[in-house]
This record gives C-alpha cells, structure tokens and sequence, in this order.
C-alpha cells in the first residue's frame, strides 16, 4: 500500500513526460488506468513495449477513441477517478469528446492534468516541439555547457522531466487535495518552458546576487576551478564541486596543493581558467580509481562521473537498491522514500490492453460490450 492508495489516475497514453509523470504517480500507490491506442503500432520508434519503464505499475486498456462508445467508456472512468492526465497538443482532447469542459461535467472534482511543450496558450501552442527546444526558450539551455562550446543538457532530465513530468505531478496533487477542500476540480497546465523556467529562480537568485553573470562560464557555479569535471589517465572522467572555503581546502590538501600560494584564493575569477587548466593537469595523472581512494567519502565534495550500469554496482547505490534489473531492464526505484508506506520497486510493465476487461467491468458494461469494445481497431 502506498501514500497514494486510494487514488485513481486515468492516463491517455503520449510519449515522454505525460508517462513519466504516471510513473511517478504509480509508483507511490495511485491507480493508474492507461488508456492506450488499440492499433498496436502506432507507437513508431518510441513504442518500448516491455522496455517501457514509465508504464510500470500501471493497468493497462487499449481502446479505439475513434469510437464513440469507448469515449463513453472513458468518461464514464472518469466519473469515478480523482484525475486525468494527457500530453497531446491543445485541441485534440477536446476534438475526441475528451476535453476539460466534458470530463468536469461528468465528475466536478476531477483535476484534468495537461502535458505539454509550450502550454495551451500563446503563439507557439500549436507548433511541434521536443525537450531540447522548450528549454532553449526558457533559457534554462543557456548554462549547459563550458564557454564557446554548444549547449548540451543530458537528454530530456532539464525540460520533459524537470520542468514537465515533476510540475505535472506536483500540480495533479496539488489540484486533488485542492478538490477535497473544496468539491471542486480544475484544469493543471503544466508546461515545459514553465516548468523549466521556473527551476531556474534559484540560479536567478544567484545571479541577482551578483555570483553568476550571464556569460557562460564566468559564475560562482559554473566557473571556478574546484567545480567540474575532469579526465583521468584512463580516460574515466571525476567530478568535485568544493564550494565552501573548508571543502576546496580539503580537495587542495588532498591533491598535494595546499601549499601552493596560486591555490590559496579560489574564489578569484581571473585565477579561475588557469588552476582548472592546472587541475587537469593534475587528474590527468592517475586513473579513476586512484582518484576515488584518495577523494571518496571525505568533504572534497567529490564523486565519480558514472555510466547508469557503474552506478548499479557502486557501493553507495547498491546499499541503497537505487538502481535493479527487472525482466532484463535497468532500472531506478521509485523516489523519494516513504517510512510508513513504501513505494512499490517490483511494479510490473503491463502489456497492451493486458487489464482491458477488468477494467471495463469495474464501470458496469457487459461482456458483449467489453467484447466490443476490445475487438474495434
């Protein structure tokens, strides 16, 4: 049983943050119904079937929407669900019977949770976008990346699931103790160049402060020497990110420098290029693992840089089962970590239409209708 027990999520099947936004929900207990397309191949190059991560935990029914009586049959889902939630461009919810102004019609308390790239309003609402140009808007792309190199986030963690999937889930639940209060629900616009603008105030804060000037490269968290990642003699890369006097002391003691007076005022920027030149240099000596007996574990504020298969077996992670294989896939655990009501870390990927049945019984049709239903593609 999770935190979420109790609560009903219908999902209209997309791709990217809408999912993984399901998962998150799933994974903390809610009743997830994925309503998924019953032509089995429409997914093109990111239908992941069993691979697909972000449906586990879910219960899974495929439904031609094109029907009339299976928009009936969502609905009628709907009625006794706390929310839905869907990424598809504004307009096409609304254009298959399935819009905010129906679903709330049908059940007052329902929070109608909307996924997208540029929100449901504004010039750019209608056009086609991905991960990487809703961040590019937001200027949370700017900072990615070392100076007179190309911006370069890792792919869709800053905008689909920062600025997406977590603002998702944090307004769905928002809006369903709001609709407990109150007895009435609302629609959640939740949009990446929002959401991934949002997560900037702290840097912003930084910035106004004085810390972090525009120019890439040249801030109090982009800049210095003791914030980065190195090459070592392997080619295996570290990172450290000492910020505090006592923590990059401690790395320079470390790293045999202490002693050396140019390494004795890191927080001058002009200084900043040639000691991390100097780092380098440094690093570049000895292999990964010598770097990890020496730094691992202290307050040098260093750890290091991983792939996803080298984190599942690094000590820390291991003791912590942050990282499983379940059916030959790898995968996290569900985050964060609940003391009375852990999430469920063995929930299963359904396959396509696998609950279509039971699911249709829980609303009253009859075996004729569900058979109907599940037949038309």
């Amino acid at each position: 049983m999770g935190v979420l027990d109790g609560i009903r999520v219908v999902e209209i099947a997309g791709i990217g943050p809408g999912p993984f936004c399901g998962m998150l929900l799933a994974d903390m207990g809610a009743e997830v119904i994925l309503i998924e397309r019953a032509d089995a191949n429409d997914g093109g190059m990111l239908d992941l079937g069993k691979s697909a991560i972000v449906n586990r935990g879910k219960q899974s029914i495929a439904l031609n929407l094109k029907d009339a009586r299976a928009i009936d049959a969502v609905l009628r889902l709907i009625e006794g669900s706390d929310a839905l939630i869907e990424g598809m461009r504004p307009g096409v919810m609304e254009r298959l019977g399935l819009g905010p102004d129906m679903c709330l019609a049908r059940n007052p308390r329902l929070v109608y949770g909307r996924m997208t790239g540029w929100g449901q309003t504004g010039p750019l609402a209608q056009a086609a976008g991905h991960d990487l140009n809703y961040i590019a808007l937001s200027g949370a792309l700017w900072f990615a990346g070392e100076p007179g190199n190309r911006p370069m986030p890792p792919p869709t963690l800053v905008g689909d699931l920062g600025g997406g999937a977590l603002y998702l889930a944090m307004g769905v639940l928002a809006g369903i103790l709001g609709a407990r209060r109150t007895g009435h629900g609302q629609v959640v616009d939740a949009a990446i160049v929002d959401g991934s603008a949002n997560l900037m105030n702290l840097l912003l804060s930084v910035h106004a402060a004085g810390h972090q000037p525009i120019e890439r490269g040249s801030g109090l968290l982009d800049g210095p020497h003791w914030s980065g990642t190195y090459a070592c003699a392997d080619g295996h890369f570290v990172s450290v990110q000492a910020l505090e006097p006592q923590f990059n002391a401690l790395l320079f003691n470390k790293l045999g420098l202490g002693d050396d007076p140019d390494f004795r005022q890191p927080y001058h920027p002009h200084r900043w290029q040639a000691l991390r030149e100097r780092l380098a240099a440094v690093f570049a000596t000895q292999p990964r693992q010598h770097w990890v007996d020496l730094l691992e574990g202290s307050d040098a504020c260093f750890a290091p840089v991983l792939t996803p298969v080298e984190a599942m077996t690094h000590p820390h992670m291991a003791a912590r089962g942050v990282y499983a294989e379940r059916d030959g896939v790898l995968q996290a655990a569900p985050a964060p970590r609940f003391s009375a009501t852990p999430s469920g870390a063995s929930n299963a990927v359904p396959q396509r239409g696998e609950h279509g049945a039971a699911i249709l019984r829980t609303i009253g049709l009859s075996e004729n209708e569900i058979a109907h239903l599940l037949s038309v593609h």
